[in-house]
């Protein structure tokens, strides 16, 4: 009977909403009888503006016990990249199994968000319809957690409650714990502080006392996420959920750093993923597979038994490859861009359609936000950045970049304009021109009005946060250079290595 019925009429009815769950409870406790397995809960633990810098992924100034803890009972990816390098595509992504481009929530804070189309709808209703009890809450549990979906929605929609502890007994769960850090603004272990010294700054930065500070911020502001996973983990054992849960944990994106968070190259879309299952399947295995998040929807109703509806873009990643991951850049905020790019397992391909915009244009955000770019731009002015460093601060971008991942981690060396790698560069065009086609489905470009208004909203935010930071619009980079020397506790000459 439950089948025949339309999902509205379902939704919509409490008494028939608590009768499959009693239908499917009956269910449980008959496969049970017959030693099956009952339906595993699905828990996805999604940490905001996370690179993979824990100690379980090599990383040695950071201290991560309970993440590392988790890694030795699960399975790690090494090469999980998210769709977008900022949270709102990146979640509307994740929430549909879409990609953002396919659903219009492509563009970086959409206030005039807009229904999914007909047939499209978060995993969660489809958990829902399963008979699921579907949760999402804050790293406390003392509220909701992190609804930044770029399409019109609201809480009860998607969402039970945010404490899957009201779920009735014996009823699965699918659960979206959220945890804030380590977006900006960093906090500071006192008990575990991070050395500025130990820190590994990657060379597109200068080697700078302000670099290596706010670098070590960040690394202390994971371990608080550390800490708060052990705490999540202890719940979660103290309601007896680890004997039947399939545990996600992985970031939304990848690092809250200049040429990272916003952009296309690997630290920017690079984030943990690591899943434990609660028989110890596949635990301590490292698997170097290319996985997108746009594969966590279909992955996780395959886990659960359910079937994936044809429209999903993403894959079951356990029983599927991919040979390529797409990710994509548009609006950020007030700041207009347009991005795309193919990463295979030795090549990075990146076509910017709007090369004649720096890689620094004005972003309220990033600049009060991001001390390294202020002092970028400084010391981008007095001559003292290496050539590698200068290339992010140029005023005009290349129209393509094409980079070999194998030869070059750090993304430098730009071999588009390379006649030996023609033959790659043709490749991955022809890779991104299919990835365009079956997935871009958006309008170009964006409607003015639309963009006079992110502007406008950015504007007043810049505005708000540079009076709260004592100072007003007209700063100079040199002002705001000497107020983040202030704010991270230096003393010394800004531009002195």
């Amino acid at each position: 009977m439950l089948l025949s019925l339309k999902k509205n009429e379902f939704r919509s009815c409490p008494m028939i909403r608590y009768f499959s769950i009693v239908v499917l409870m009956v269910i449980v406790s008959c496969t049970e009888v017959n030693n099956q397995v009952s339906p595993p809960n699905i828990i996805w633990i999604v940490s905001d503006d996370l690179g993979t810098d824990l100690g379980c992924y090599g990383n040695k100034a950071v201290q991560t016990p309970n993440l590392d803890t988790f890694a030795r009972n699960a399975e790690r990816y090494t090469n999980f990249f998210t769709v977008t390098p900022v949270c709102s595509p990146s979640r509307s992504s994740l929430i549909t199994g879409m990609y953002p481009t396919s659903i219009a929530s492509h563009q970086h804070r959409t206030f005039q968000k807009e229904a999914l189309s007909s047939g499209i709808q978060s995993v969660t209703s489809y958990f829902k319809d399963a008979g699921y009890y579907v949760s999402n809450a804050n790293a406390k549990f003392t509220g909701n957690g992190k609804m930044d979906y770029n399409f019109d929605t609201h809480f009860d929609s998607l969402f039970d409650h945010f404490d899957y502890r009201n779920a009735v007994e014996g009823q699965p769960v699918f659960a979206q714990i959220q945890l804030f850090a380590p977006h900006r603004p960093f906090h500071k272990d006192s008990l575990n502080p991070v050395d500025p010294k130990r820190v590994e700054i990657p060379p597109y930065y200068p080697d700078h006392k302000i670099t290596r500070k706010d670098w070590a911020l960040y690394l202390e502001t994971i371990q608080e996420v550390d800490h708060a996973f052990g705490q999540i983990m202890d719940r979660l054992e103290k309601d007896g959920l680890l004997e039947n849960s399939i545990i996600f944990f992985f970031g939304d994106q990848g690092r809250p750093h200049l040429r990272a968070k916003q952009f296309l190259y690997d630290p920017g879309t690079n984030t943990p993923l690591m899943i434990r299952w609660p028989d110890g399947r596949r635990s301590g295995q490292i698997t170097n597979q290319l996985v997108s998040n746009v594969d966590i929807a279909p992955t996780s109703l395959t886990m659960a038994g359910l079937d994936v509806p044809n429209h999903i873009q993403g894959i079951n990643f356990l029983s599927n490859s991919r040979d390529h991951v797409f990710t994509m850049r548009d609006r950020m905020d007030g700041t207009t861009d347009r991005m795309r790019a193919v990463r295979t397992d030795s090549f990075k391909y990146i076509r910017n359609y709007y090369p004649h915009l720096p890689y620094t244009q004005f972003n309220a955000y990033k600049r009060t936000s991001y001390p390294v770019l202020t002092l970028m731009r400084v010391m981008n002015q007095q001559g003292l950045l290496s050539d590698e460093q200068a290339l992010f601060m140029a005023a005009q971008k290349p129209a393509e970049e094409l980079y070999d991942l194998l030869n070059d981690p750090y993304e430098l060396n730009n071999l588009a304009d390379d006649d030996e790698n023609e033959v790659s560069l043709e490749k991955m065009r022809q890779t991104l021109d299919q990835d365009l086609k079956d997935y871009d489905l958006a309008n170009y470009p964006e409607d003015s009005l639309r963009i006079e208004e992110a502007y406008r909203v950015m504007l007043s935010n810049y505005i708000s946060r540079m009076e709260m930071m004592g100072m007003d619009t007209t700063a100079s980079d040199e002002e705001l250079l000497r107020y983040w020397e202030k704010y991270l506790g230096l003393v010394e000459s800004l531009v002195e290595h």
